[in-house]
């Protein structure tokens, strides 16, 4: 309010002044008299002042003129200006309106307008890192391959786009399965940024699918020191990665090389199953019978396993097996109660033909949890105490149906492998098998093989009768084989 009164004031005061000094320069007496080309001009106090504000109007006129000329020029010469500069602003903002489009398009899947809209944002910004990448990766979304591939290989001149060239090269051959190329490509893109977390988990890939098992290793380490892996999974997949390593001296027939590699892969990992087998037969080669003992038992003691036993019995190939009973009882001792125990045990007792102690040895095995190695194993049983033919035939007909057991489970897509491997055959998983219980449906199989139990009858008590084992026999090393 005050400052609205102080303005008024002002004004009307200006006002005052200048028509004072209107009227006092009107009032003057005398003039002004200027001679040009001959003509006599006479000018009062006012008209000069009129007359020098025109002049001085006409002179800033003409500067102005005369600057915008030299501009002109100038531009037109390719130096920068005022109109370089207008027209440059209006270019970047084309661009950088073209570049948002191209963006929005690649994130609405479209593919050919975002490619249209980065060709033109290259056309108006002086931008080549940032372009060209917008056109790559518009030129991919819209599936123009060679496109792409120009725009990522112009991005290796410059060392501030150099990984990212890498990097985009290395997506399309890892797209079109050209792992050799993506190998070479990883372990560049590696060698720009070894911190790289992705760079890393698809370099370990790569060298683990190419068998590359010592370059695995490093880059496992790399991983360790980058801190994106806990110290404890370091070691189980140094471990995996040791053991693979040692597997491949072996096949290279380099022996001492090869327990070497199998022990440090067995002292990474106690618990990794293969490594101590493997550790064991290396052991067992170079006559330290002890040795393999203290592995195997330690390993079943972490997660008993049908592959320790093996390695276990190859401790002493040709003892008896009554003596073997005896030596075994060691190693299960860590476990008793485990159910892979009570069914090596109770195999251990059927070949020596002890079946009232393999009865024992099995406990409630097969009917607490029924598998088709323990249901196979009390076909045995029943065959072996002179049990009738059809008890046998009714718990072989139950091991038909039964659940498999134990096997080695990928964690991440579920898929049952054979044998242990480091990465999932399926998946592509690395170090995610596991020995445990598939997940298994409830529902009736196609052929209805969940009813012989009931044809062929179930596991009763009947009169002694003799006949061949040939078939338990098999049904229970099928078991074996099957876990």
């Amino acid at each position: 309010m005050i400052w609205s009164f102080l303005k008024v004031v002002l004004f009307i005061l200006a006002v005052a002044a200048l028509t004072f000094g209107a009227s006092a320069l009107i009032d003057t007496g005398g003039g002004l008299r200027v001679i040009v080309a001959g003509y006599e001009f006479t000018l009062g106090p006012m008209q000069a002042l009129i007359a020098l504000l025109v002049l001085l109007a006409l002179v800033w006129v003409i500067l102005r003129l005369v600057g915008f000329a030299v501009a002109l020029l100038r531009f037109l010469n390719g130096d920068e200006t005022a109109i370089s500069r207008y027209f440059d602003r209006n270019r970047e903002r084309k661009g950088y309106a073209a570049a948002e489009e191209a963006l929005l398009a690649i994130a609405a899947g479209e593919g050919r307008l975002a490619l249209a809209r980065a060709q033109k944002a290259e056309r108006f910004l002086d931008r080549p890192g940032l372009t060209t990448l917008l056109v790559a990766q518009a030129a991919q979304a819209a599936g123009d391959t060679r496109k792409a591939t120009e725009a990522y290989k112009t991005l290796l001149a410059d060392p501030a786009s150099r990984f990212v060239g890498v990097r985009g090269l290395l997506a399309q051959k890892l797209a079109e399965g050209d792992t050799d190329l993506a190998l070479k490509l990883a372990e560049k893109a590696f060698a720009l940024k070894p911190k790289h977390a992705e760079t890393q988990d698809i370099l370990l890939k790569l060298q683990s699918e190419q068998a590359d098992w010592k370059g695995a290793r490093a880059t496992l380490g790399a991983k360790l020191k980058a801190g994106a892996l806990p110290k404890e999974v370091y070691r189980r997949r140094d471990a995996v990665l040791a053991l693979q390593e040692a597997k491949t001296v072996m096949d290279e027939s380099a022996s001492i090389e090869a327990r070497e590699a199998a022990i440090e892969a067995n002292r990474l990992s106690p618990d990794l199953i293969p490594a101590a087998a493997m550790a064991a037969r290396s052991y067992i080669a170079k006559g330290d019978g002890k040795s393999a003992a203290r592995v195997l038992k330690k390993a079943w003691s972490a997660a008993p396993h049908p592959d320790l036993a093996a390695a276990f019995a190859e401790i002493a190939p040709e003892e008896t097996p009554i003596k073997r009973v005896k030596r075994f009882r060691d190693l299960v001792v860590a476990r008793p109660d485990d159910d892979e125990s009570r069914m090596l045990m109770a195999e251990l007792h059927i070949a020596a033909e002890d079946f009232p102690e393999a009865r024992r040895a099995l406990g409630d095995t097969a009917t607490r949890h029924p598998t088709g190695r323990s249901l196979a194993l009390m076909a045995a049983i029943e065959r072996g105490e002179g049990s009738g033919e059809e008890v046998v035939r009714g718990w072989l007909a139950r091991a038909v149906t039964a659940p498999r057991g134990p096997q080695w489970c990928c964690d991440k897509c579920q898929a049952i492998h054979v044998q242990w491997a480091p990465i999932c055959e399926n998946c592509g998983g690395f170090d995610t098998l596991s020995w445990r219980e598939p997940a298994e449906g409830a529902g009736p199989s196609a052929t209805g093989s969940e009813l012989l139990p009931l044809i062929l009858g179930g596991p009763k008590p009947g009169p002694v009768t003799t006949g061949d084992d040939t078939d338990i026999i098999d049904a229970v090393a099928a078991a074996r084989t099957q876990n």
